[in-house]
């Protein structure tokens, strides 16, 4: 055997190894770090989440890492996606924490890739390589979990590779003007800008939503006060400066109608077409501590005909039923003494799909006719059931396609302008039509999810200047996901802290933080709670009751949960009912009365 041949090998070797490290260098200097905030210290910017928040701990490095919880049929994915060089190696890499974490990326036009770790219980650094195809410029990284499995953490996740000239910022954008201004509310539009793949805006000098077109609405504001706004155009070089301030005064609040509502109400349903196992309460009888008295139940003659009749209780059922008059009459008894009196449509058998203009305008005529037969105040929308889902092409909230969404919200808006300012309009959906829109909206990006996932969240928001209440069903419902990522269950304090905080602070829809639902006013809102354990499910007992306003008032006795705020124009409550209420010896009653005095 020849041995001096590999010496010889070798010496070459030894001989280029300082012009292969030369190269290295030079390839390595021209690398470049493309993921945008990888370690998560400025919140979710650049990053897309469908269940996602930054944390403060645990953290791998810094102060925030990414907290990301799968539920149901959503796997909790983070995503951006980074301009890269054709044809070039990139080496991906994070550290994660959890049960089934995934990073990978797609769209790399040769073979995507990914890497996941079944259980890190420590940071685990994951780290895979790709080189994209000859003609690739735009690759998306993401992470995600596995259905089911608990949250996962992920922090500093890098692409390293090629750098790409992102150019120059945009130019500032220009013709920023106010359209329509409500009293919680301010639309603005702009010019488009060349290069601008989005706009950020600003209210009084801090940066708010940002929006891929030239428009937004900026809501959730306080009636009869000044706002500045300005917008910047952002690209993948960077945000522009600010346009030309414009400013705009919101209108006075209206409160939706009704606004001689006493500063805290307690709102009621009254069995008023059925006994129940509570038996029938004639509305004479109905102590004066109801604020709000909601007559149960106008129903459709047919799921789609809009016909909407109100058929008191049979003498059969309801024995002790009071005539026609009588009833009549107690309604204006109850109006004199500055109470409200309205019909409520919809409930548990009650379904009702506008799923055509006919159908609209039918229920118009015949929910006005109701009104008009019983002198009535306003209405209230009990929808449940299948009344309201989304077609899988209905995305946006502010922007409803659905032809039962958009009909509803035409149809309210119609009874507002024929009765005017004082028309009481408050609803009562169940927490799966709102506080769900956290987590899911309608069938969602990839289809699979329940089309009635935050289907009540359009009419909310379209009906949200003329809304006088907002009382959510928090009782017969399942654990629901709310703003500290947690999810939280019926049968103590915590559950109606959590949804209430969720209705006054707003959240982003489907964990898009670009599309936020805005918060509405305190006093729009109501918490709505079984009377007794015989109403219904999730009934809490009275100490739990004044844990709950504590918190969302005082900001105190508030247990696990911390609320974004302290609210002590917190309209009130709603309870299912005054029937079942009266059977349990008005404990409800009393525990509204003791607190509120």
């Amino acid at each position: 055997m020849d041995r001096s041949r590999p010496l010889a090998f070798l010496a070459a070797a030894a001989l280029t190894l300082p012009g292969i490290t030369a190269l290295s260098s030079a390839a390595r200097a021209a690398d470049a770090d493309l993921a945008r905030n990888g370690g998560f210290e400025a919140g979710l910017d650049g990053w897309t989440c469908t269940a996602g928040m930054t944390v403060n701990s645990p953290v791998r490095s810094g102060s925030s890492a990414l907290q990301a919880t799968p539920a149901g049929t959503d796997n909790a994915r983070c995503a951006q996606t980074v301009t890269v060089k054709p044809d070039s190696q990139y080496t991906l890499s994070g550290y994660v924490r959890g049960s089934y974490v995934y990073l990978g990326a797609s769209g790399t036009g040769t073979t995507d890739v990914s890497t996941w770790t079944q259980s890190a219980t420590t940071w685990q650094q994951l780290t895979t390589t790709f080189r994209t195809g000859p003609s690739t410029t735009r690759v998306t990284l993401y992470t995600h979990g596995w259905y089911g499995t608990g949250a996962y953490h992920a922090d500093d996740i890098s692409l390293v590779g090629p750098g790409v000239d992102a150019g120059q910022p945009p130019a500032a954008p220009t013709g920023l003007k106010t359209g329509t201004v409500t009293s919680s509310s301010v639309a603005l539009s702009w010019s488009p800008v060349p290069g601008a793949t989005s706009y950020a805006v600003y209210r009084d000098g801090a940066k708010g939503q940002t929006v891929s077109g030239t428009s937004a609405t900026i809501g959730g504001l306080s009636p009869s006060t000044a706002y500045s706004f300005q917008v910047t155009a952002v690209n993948e070089a960077g945000e522009s400066a600010r346009s030309a301030t414009v400013t705009a005064t919101t209108t006075a609040g209206t409160g939706g109608g009704g606004t001689d509502l006493p500063a805290h109400a307690l709102v009621g349903y009254l069995h008023a077409s059925f006994a129940n196992g509570s038996g029938y309460t004639r509305l004479a009888d109905v102590p004066d501590s109801w604020d709000v008295i909601d007559l149960a139940f106008g129903e459709p003659t047919s799921v789609t005909s809009g016909d909407i009749r109100f058929d008191r209780c049979p003498a059969t059922e309801c024995p002790n039923i009071e005539s026609d008059a009588d009833f009549k009459a107690a309604i204006k008894a109850k109006q004199a003494a500055g109470k409200k009196v309205l019909i409520s449509i919809g409930g548990q058998n009650g379904q009702v799909q506008l799923t055509t203009a006919a159908a609209r305008d039918t229920f118009v005529t015949s929910v006005s006719k109701i009104i008009d037969e019983y002198g009535l105040d306003g209405l209230d929308i009990d929808f449940e059931g299948h009344s309201l889902s989304l077609n899988a092409d209905d995305t946006d909230f502010k922007n409803p396609k659905t032809p039962v969404i958009v009909n509803l919200i035409s149809a309210l808006k119609t009874l507002k302008a024929r009765y005017g300012h004082d028309f009481v309009l408050t609803m009562a959906p169940e927490t799966f039509f709102v506080q769900l829109g956290y987590q899911y909206y309608g069938t969602g990006k990839w289809g699979g999810q329940d089309p009635r996932a935050g289907a009540y969240l359009p009419v909310i928001h379209a009906m949200r200047d003329d809304l006088t209440l907002l009382h959510v069903q928090d009782y017969n419902s399942g654990p629901i996901m709310g703003l500290d990522n947690q999810y939280h269950s019926m049968g103590g304090a915590d559950f109606h802290i959590a949804m209430t905080d969720m209705l006054l602070t707003g959240f982003p829809v489907a964990g898009d933080p670009n599309n936020v639902f805005p918060p509405l006013r305190p006093d729009q809102v109501a918490i709505g709670m079984p009377a007794s354990t015989n109403a219904g499910n999730g009934h809490v007992p009275p100490a739990e009751v004044t844990k709950t306003l504590d918190c969302l008032t005082k900001r105190t006795n508030c247990g696990s949960y911390a609320t974004h705020g302290t609210w002590p124009a917190l309209r009130g409550l709603m309870t299912w009912s005054i029937n079942w209420d009266r059977y349990g010896g008005w404990e409800f009653q009393r525990t509204f009365d003791g607190y509120f005095g």
